[in-house]
């Protein structure tokens, strides 16, 4: 699916969508069938078209239906639940939809647990299916047993044992309900090995009622008339967009009313690609490693009009020196996220979407040249830069990706200094453009959330190219994924920033820890990521100087059958910068290295 910034793309689920409706020759009553056939048509009812999975003895009767009734969609087997949770998450964000994971009981469900946590901390639309022993063993240490709801309790947005079979499909229908509407996030069904061995007539619910669980739509007028005075009483507004903006699918609004307004945006590292950064109007992403102008802007603004964000520590940095000067509307559909962090002077709850439509008929163009005119000043006195020449940098790496795709990519990354150097470089322009690991930064989320992303891109028709831009240290946490990615042919661009160093980790230590690198050289440790890329029947290349950048990045272009890794053996200490030190204030950002550092 090709879309840009003027085009609405309201995603399947967003609060004010119809749910999808069943498939009429899969609603059927009569002649009983097992909870595992009940569980496929379930599936195949709720418009699910891939599977993430792996089998094991408490789901083996799921598998055998598979393979007996051959469903329309499409399971992808994984070589491990972890990268199964990820591709999961990848399918979900690059798509809209909710993604599917299939695991056994005890170690499967158990190797599900950081994915659910990584999507519960982002938002992400994910349902897992988990196997669980038979009812009457729950409790007894049964083999392979595990209390999969006591587990994940803390990091699912809710969760179902299914103790009859009778309440299967009803369960799975409220399961992709709660994981799509409101604020998405994961949810969890355990399937015990009896229920799916019993029988009953599969009949599929064509509504959903769950007591207590109410979905905000449109905000309260009241509220939308305060804030529009705000707005208009302004002189220095800015808008602060997060993930949430993305997932309502309110980005040609967001944009419509910020060009009208003349407001600057700044967003989140889950918001980018919701307002185009080519824009004069954009600041780029805000916070940690956001930059100097972004920071400087929310430091002297004294409106932030918050869309779909939470004011998490990377953003806000010493929250009581933070946007001294700002009044805040937050916009918000998790009513948990308002007045958390920071006091929300005008709180509005409700879908993104609708709020901004809400406001629409109150935004007049205002008089923000001087505004803008200040933060030009920041963006010229401290402008995003590298040492040019000499060793290879990951920086340049980035800005040739993105001149090879003209940013029109899906770009994955793992988690450390390439995720923050891809932030800062790349420069996103759509939405559902950036997909990365934020609230738990997770090592090892990029190449198997790539996979995922690659199947949703594939089913949707698109042949919007997928970039995983990994570090070496994360890189190998899931690189067994490469075979699945190989296997279906999904030709992944793979982009390994290659500095032989646990790089973030690395950083702090030179900054904060007197240069006591401990644990994070990985020079003799590292595998030799082209013969490794092969031993997966996907493609190598090395890049070790900007010649050779350029050669294999034209290469693996030419390359559509399978992934290609390309290794980039990039400057051993190169820094992130701009940085908000942890705990300090948004204005004390470090810009640079005080002192060179004679290895980089």
């Amino acid at each position: 699916m090709q879309y840009d910034s003027h085009t609405k793309v309201t995603p399947v689920g967003t609060a004010g969508d119809a749910l999808p409706e069943p498939n009429p020759e899969l609603v059927v009553e009569g002649q009983p069938i097992s909870g595992a056939e009940i569980l496929l048509r379930a599936l195949q009812a709720e418009g699910v078209n891939v599977i993430f999975g792996h089998p094991g003895g408490a789901v083996i009767k799921i598998y055998d239906e598979m393979a007996r009734t051959n469903p329309d969609f499409k399971h992808i087997l994984v070589r491990h639940e972890q990268g199964g949770t990820h591709a999961a998450e990848g399918y979900a964000k690059a798509t809209g939809k909710v993604g599917t994971v299939l695991v056994t009981s005890g170690p499967g469900a158990t190797n599900t647990v950081t994915g659910i946590a990584d999507a519960y901390m982002d938002s992400v639309p994910i349902v897992v299916f988990t196997g669980q022993v038979p009812t009457g063993l729950i409790g007894n240490d049964a083999f392979q047993e595990c209390d999969a709801i006591g587990v994940t309790r803390s990091i699912t947005k809710h969760s179902y044992l299914v103790r009859d079979v009778k309440d299967l499909a009803r369960t799975v229908r409220e399961a992709y309900h709660v994981a799509r509407t409101g604020r998405p996030g994961p949810v969890l069904v355990d399937l015990p090995k009896d229920v799916l061995l019993s029988t009953a007539p599969f009949s599929y619910p064509e509504t959903v009622n769950i007591r207590g669980y109410v979905v905000p739509g449109a905000g309260r007028p009241e509220k939308i008339e305060r804030a529009a005075r705000m707005i208009a009483e302004s002189k220095r507004p800015i808008f602060y967009v997060g993930g949430g903006a993305i997932n309502a699918g309110a980005s040609a609004k967001l944009c419509e009313l910020a060009r009208r307004a003349r407001i600057p945006v700044t967003t989140t590292l889950h918001g980018l690609g919701a307002f185009p950064e080519d824009d004069p109007l954009s600041l780029r992403m805000l916070g940690m490693h956001g930059t100097w102008w972004a920071n400087q802007a929310i430091q002297h603004c004294d409106l932030i009009i918050a869309v779909g964000a939470r004011f998490d520590d990377r953003v806000t940095g010493k929250l009581d020196s933070w946007a001294p000067h700002a009044s805040v509307i937050h916009i918000e559909i998790d009513q948990s996220c308002i007045s958390k962090n920071v006091f929300a002077d005008c709180a509005i709850l409700g879908d993104v979407g609708l709020v901004l439509d809400q406001l629409d008929p109150f935004i007049r163009r205002k008089d923000t040249d001087q505004w803008l005119a200040e933060i030009d000043v920041w963006r010229q006195e401290c402008p995003l830069e590298y040492e040019q020449g000499g060793k290879l940098r990951a920086q340049y790496v980035i800005e040739r990706l993105r001149d090879k795709t003209g940013g029109d990519a899906v770009v994955l990354t793992d988690v450390g200094q390439h995720q923050m150097w891809t932030a800062q470089y790349f420069r996103f322009l759509y939405p559902r453009t950036h997909i990365t690991s934020g609230g738990l930064g997770t090592m090892g989320f990029g190449m198997p959330a790539a996979m995922g992303a690659a199947f949703g891109l594939r089913e949707m028709g698109s042949d919007r190219p997928v970039v995983c831009i990994s570090g070496d240290g994360g890189f190998v946490m899931n690189a067994q994924e490469l075979s699945v990615a190989a296997a279906h042919n999904l030709p992944i661009k793979l982009a390994v920033i290659n500095n032989r160093f646990l790089g973030m980790v690395r950083q702090w230590q030179e900054l904060f820890h007197a240069e006591r690198y401990s644990h994070t050289d990985l020079s003799d440790t590292n595998p030799d990521f082209v013969k490794l890329a092969e031993a997966y029947h996907c493609v190598g290349l090395r890049a070790t100087n900007n010649e050779e950048a350029i050669g294999i990045i034209d290469e693996a272009w030419t390359i559509n059958d399978r992934p290609v890794l390309m290794d980039f053996q990039v400057a051993k200490e190169e820094m992130v910068f701009p940085m908000v030190p942890a705990g300090a204030a948004t204005g004390d950002m470090i810009t640079k290295r005080i002192v060179p550092n004679s290895f980089v």
